[in-house]
């Protein structure tokens, strides 16, 4: 099945000034990545959310405050997040994205799909826009899918911890929230004893990286923790929070991954025979972007690689015996020290 990629032109309608990071040409960039990964891939509008759609993860009145936020002429939400009148369509657009893209892997169309849309979402709060972001996409969809009886696996490898998705999620059992990110680093969550409460323990894992972290810790993670978890959860499908500023020419952050690791990775996830569905969140040098994305495609087709880097620093492999050590308990799998 040859994979989708959905975008829309209302996304590169929001706009958070000059100067911002999170830009229009990140869009261009990750659209023009996923037309060249090497393979046929089926492009499709991103439809309209339904704000209904979005209520599962987001309070009725924090939607209606960012329609009317942006309906008066927007402006700076926070220090880093901004919203103009075009926004509310975008932010519809890019969560209704998943939505889309979830239907067309119920109805047997595609196991993969490539969402290059923009506001990314990982940082919204239930009630709260931060980290460039409005609605959490992805978490609407992981919502839809837990909504109708079925396990789902959130896989971030943004370079921020997801902070609002793993809020949203941190007491439901029926969402397993994984994510490799830069530590300390923005938003200052996603230490590894964060792992989930009440009837979510043990289904949120954490591994909080140092920087100058590179593609070998990746695949020790993966393989002795985050693989491990995931086939023992057994979930219906994988929704991965594709950031690219975990990137070594990310100007924003100081992990050393190059695109032959996001084949690996993606190639890793592909192997589960799960339908996958990644949503681009960060990722702020333009050529990184389009590299990446191809290269995510790649691994995703089937393609696999080996990880770019080795040089990791020592405390890496330390916090990732440290997250094994504290996921062995709830996995049976997790290869512990």
């Amino acid at each position: 099945m040859r994979p989708l990629l959905f975008f829309h032109e209302d996304c590169f309608e929001h706009d958070a000034g000059r100067g911002h990071p999170e830009r229009p040409d990140r869009l261009t960039a990750a659209i023009d990545g996923a037309r060249s990964w090497g393979g046929e891939i089926e492009e499709r509008p991103a439809p309209l959310a339904r704000v209904e759609d979005l209520y599962g993860v987001h309070d009725p009145s924090y939607v209606a405050a960012i329609r009317d936020f942006c309906k008066a002429g927007g402006g700076a939400l926070d220090a880093d997040t901004v919203a103009v009148p075009d926004s509310w369509t975008a932010a519809l657009r890019a969560a209704g994205a998943g939505l889309a893209a979830l239907e067309a892997v119920d109805s047997g169309e595609t196991d993969l799909a490539f969402l290059a849309v923009r506001p990314p979402g990982h940082h919204a709060l239930t009630a709260r826009a931060m980290g460039f972001c409005l609605f959490n996409n992805v978490a609407v969809t992981a919502d839809a899918i837990r909504a109708r009886g079925d396990r789902v696996a959130v896989v971030d490898w943004d370079v921020h911890h997801g902070n609002g998705t793993q809020d949203t999620f941190y007491g439901d059992g029926s969402v397993l929230y994984v994510s490799l990110h830069e530590f300390p680093f923005y938003p200052g969550t996603g230490w590894l004893d964060e792992t989930g409460r009440g009837p979510g323990r043990g289904t949120t894992v954490n591994v909080p990286l140092p920087a100058r972290t590179a593609g070998d810790a990746y695949r020790e993670a993966f393989d002795r923790v985050i693989l491990p978890a995931i086939t023992e959860y057994s979930p219906s499908c994988i929704l991965v929070s594709a950031g690219y500023d975990a990137h070594l020419a990310d100007p924003l952050a100081a992990l050393m991954l190059e695109e032959a690791d996001y084949q690996w990775m993606a190639a890793a996830l592909a192997r589960s025979g799960l339908p996958v569905v990644y949503f681009l969140e960060g990722g702020y040098d333009l050529a990184a972007i389009r590299g990446s994305v191809a290269a995510t495609l790649l691994g995703a087709s089937g393609a696999d690689a080996q990880p770019s880097g080795a040089g990791s620093p020592r405390r890496a492999f330390q916090t990732i015996d440290l997250v094994a050590e504290a996921q062995s308990e709830y996995w049976k799998g997790v290869q512990a020290p």
